[in-house]
């Protein structure tokens, strides 16, 4: 049987916050990986317009809201997902790279620039 899709019951604006995350943690750009195997991201992006890059994919702005809500930070460590100083470190966890929230492919889109 496949893993069940957000067991943890994530909220829409969790599971958007920890997707962006996710695909942060992917980039050498954005993240530094520890010897524990977690990633510590080293930028958040800056959004122009109505979207911004994560690595090679664009996000709508309206998707990443959660990237400065201290609430949606304070959840996601509760959970075991994160370790973070918000607004200033994060270190996304090895349950948190692997946890599947399941609408990954309706917030990262294919990059045209």
């Amino acid at each position: 049987m496949p893993p069940k899709t957000n067991p943890l019951k994530l909220n829409p604006l969790q599971c958007k916050t920890l997707v962006l995350f996710q695909e942060l943690a992917r980039s050498e750009e954005t993240s530094n990986i520890l010897e524990t195997g977690d990633k510590v991201l080293t930028t958040l992006p800056q959004p122009h317009g109505n979207h911004f890059h994560v690595g090679r994919k664009v996000v709508m702005t309206a998707d990443a809201t959660g990237l400065n809500n201290p609430a949606v930070w304070t959840a996601l460590e509760r959970k075991g997902l994160i370790r973070g100083s918000f607004p200033y470190a994060l270190t996304l966890t090895r349950a948190g790279q692997d946890y599947d929230t399941g609408i990954a492919d309706r917030i990262l889109h294919g990059s045209d620039h």
